[in-house]
């Protein structure tokens, strides 16, 4: 009995749990429902409240849109108002010029007639005039019984005859006297500068001519098709010539920096054996970089050889670059460096700034270091480098005066002058092709014997002095200094020449008699 009431109540209890759990599970679910209905309100509230902000601030953007677009709006009518103006102005003035210009031409017009009825009345005078001087012409030519061409002819005859004695013996005198002023002084300085000076011989060096191992190295040069040479010509820039002489190549460029890139690349083309498209460009690269690094050590070199004060870094290189630059097969670079040391040697003699007659000497060919890849003459190139790279006044002057195309300001300039005359006219300074040379003598000879009273006229000296000799029945010892003037003057007008011409004349005046 006991037993069935505890089995009751143990199921009775049991009952009772599971009435309790599912009462609680019903309330937490209504918990739930009402925290989740809570948290959909407060969302939808959130969501109102993000969209009204969303809308304000695309009216806010929008406002500022507007009215940035019609701040743009008014400056651009602004701006075209100012352009508007603008071309009102110019408006206004072009028809004011308009009218002045008409005023012009109307008074030009004015002038122009009134400058006829002028010449009109000129050619009238003119012409009334000159029959007024026939009529006396014609009285004069019957009481002189000659005519005026007679007339004139022998005035001019007896005045030239008159006057010929008087400007021979001045010219004569002048002479004499800037000698004995001059000569001691000049010939003490200039001689003191050569000797002082150590001096090289130049070579021929026009052209440049590549000698090859073997006569079958010509066809791997030009290559399959001439790829090769093509390439070769492509990358320096050069006409490469290769014809029947054996075992050599000339290389052709009007630019030397070129050529002489043409000519290291051919040699280690050759050394090396690679000879292709490819390995040319990287050749001709090298020496291309190479060639400027010796450029740029070729001007330093000058510069600390001379003493001479700091120069602009691109300046130097121009100076490096005369080191392949030729005239006459004389090297320029060593011509300038010469030049610089006679200058500065002849300005130390004198009491001048030595360092700046250096520097002027040194500078004064610099333009031909681009004359050929830029217009213009040595000279004019070389005055705008100068100008460019703020180089005193008097290396300037120098630089424009020593071909005489301007007049010099400086004693300075005067020396550079003398030292580049010095420089080119010693011996074995320059080069010329031996028809060159004999066409050069053949014209000089020519020009002496074409005056009357010349005998003969022999070139000596390698075209550096002309001796005259004359008729000493034709030519006096005074009328000796005119002649010579002449043919001077005849020799700087019609031939050019490196350095100076001495004209020498010879009047001998023999009599013989046989005693029996």
């Amino acid at each position: 009995m006991n037993y069935i009431f505890a089995v009751l109540a143990g199921v009775l209890g049991i009952v009772i749990g599971i009435a309790v759990m599912v009462m609680a599970s019903r309330s937490g679910l209504d918990q739930s429902r009402n925290e989740a209905k809570s948290i959909l309100e407060e969302s939808k509230s959130k969501a109102e409240n993000i969209l009204r902000q969303a809308e304000l601030d695309a009216k806010q953007k929008a406002l500022e849109l507007k009215q940035q677009a019609e701040r743009e709006l008014k400056d651009q009518r602004n701006r075209i108002q100012q352009a508007e103006n603008k071309i009102l102005r110019r408006e206004d003035q072009l028809s004011f010029r308009e009218e002045n210009l008409a005023a012009k031409e109307k008074k030009l017009d004015e002038q122009v007639k009134l400058t006829d009825d002028k010449l009109a009345n000129i050619r009238r005078m003119e012409v009334d005039l000159q029959q007024r001087i026939d009529s006396q012409i014609q009285v004069l030519e019957k009481a002189a019984n000659m005519t005026s061409e007679e007339a004139r002819a022998e005035l001019m005859e007896a005045v030239e005859k008159k006057c010929e004695k008087d400007i021979a013996a001045y010219l004569h005198e002048q002479d004499e006297i800037a000698q004995e002023k001059a000569a001691a002084n000049a010939r003490n300085i200039i001689a003191n500068a050569i000797q002082r000076y150590s001096q090289e011989e130049v070579l021929e060096r026009t052209v440049s001519v590549v000698t090859l191992p073997s006569e079958d190295m010509k066809g791997r040069i030009i290559g399959r098709e001439g790829r090769n040479i093509k390439a070769i010509e492509q990358a320096t820039g050069v006409d490469l010539i290769i014809d029947d002489t054996p075992d050599v190549i000339t290389v052709s460029c009007f630019d030397p920096i070129r050529r002489e890139i043409a000519k290291q690349s051919l040699e280690i083309l050759m050394k090396d054996g690679r000879i292709q498209p490819g390995r040319i460009e990287d050749v001709v690269e090298k020496v291309t970089r190479e060639l400027d690094e010796s450029i740029q050590k070729y001007g330093d070199e000058a510069i600390f050889k001379l003493g001479i004060g700091r120069i602009n870094k691109e300046l130097v290189k121009l100076i490096g670059r005369l080191r392949y630059r030729y005239s006459y097969g004389q090297n320029i670079l060593e011509h300038s460096v010469e030049v610089a040391t006679f200058a500065g040697i002849m300005a130390a003699e004198l009491g001048l700034n030595q360092s700046l007659a250096k520097r002027a000497g040194l500078l004064h060919d610099i333009g031909k270091a681009v004359d050929f890849e830029q217009e213009g003459s040595h000279v004019e190139l070389g005055a705008r480098i100068a100008k460019k790279y703020g180089e005193n006044e008097i290396v300037i002057n120098s630089i424009e005066s020593h071909h005489g195309d301007v007049q010099t300001t400086d004693i300075i300039a005067e020396l550079v002058s003398a030292a580049d005359t010095l420089s080119a006219a010693r011996p074995g300074a320059r080069y010329e092709s031996m028809e060159n040379y004999i066409e050069r003598l053949e014209q000089l000879e020519k020009i002496a014997t074409g005056f009357e009273g010349v005998e003969k006229a022999y070139a000596i000296q390698a075209g550096r002095e002309i001796r005259v000799m004359v008729h000493p029945e034709k030519i006096n010892d005074i009328t000796m200094v005119k002649v010579a003037h002449e043919i001077k003057d005849k020799i700087e007008r019609e031939m050019t020449y490196p350095g100076q011409i001495k004209v020498t004349l010879i009047r001998e005046l023999r009599v013989q008699e046989l005693a029996q």
